[in-house]
């Protein structure tokens, strides 16, 4: 099926990235302990949500939503975007067109 977008993939990865960042033991749904994620400084803590964002892209396409750390992660394909959202509070929204 995949996710249907219209800006730059860069922007959208970069953007996902970001909010990725924000979220308590992201790092769980790499297989990591705190420990291990603790001890990576940001530029490499920063590469790991990267490729999380990268992956979590490719996989809302065919399952949605899916959880990472305390957030849920939904790609809405009516509005063109993908939410995370912590309980019942909207966190972010990365834009998709």
């Amino acid at each position: 099926m995949g996710i249907r977008f219209g800006r730059e993939y860069n922007d959208i990865i970069s953007d996902f990235t970001d909010a990725l960042q924000g979220i308590d033991g992201c790092h769980e749904f790499l297989e990591m302990t705190a420990e291990d994620w603790n001890v990576m400084d940001s530029v490499e803590q920063k590469e790991c949500m990267k490729t999380l964002a990268d992956d979590l892209f490719y996989g809302l396409g065919t399952e949605s939503p899916m959880s990472v750390g305390g957030c849920t992660v939904t790609h809405d394909a009516k509005r063109h975007l993908i939410r995370i959202d912590h309980g019942e509070a909207l966190t972010r929204v990365i834009h998709l067109v």
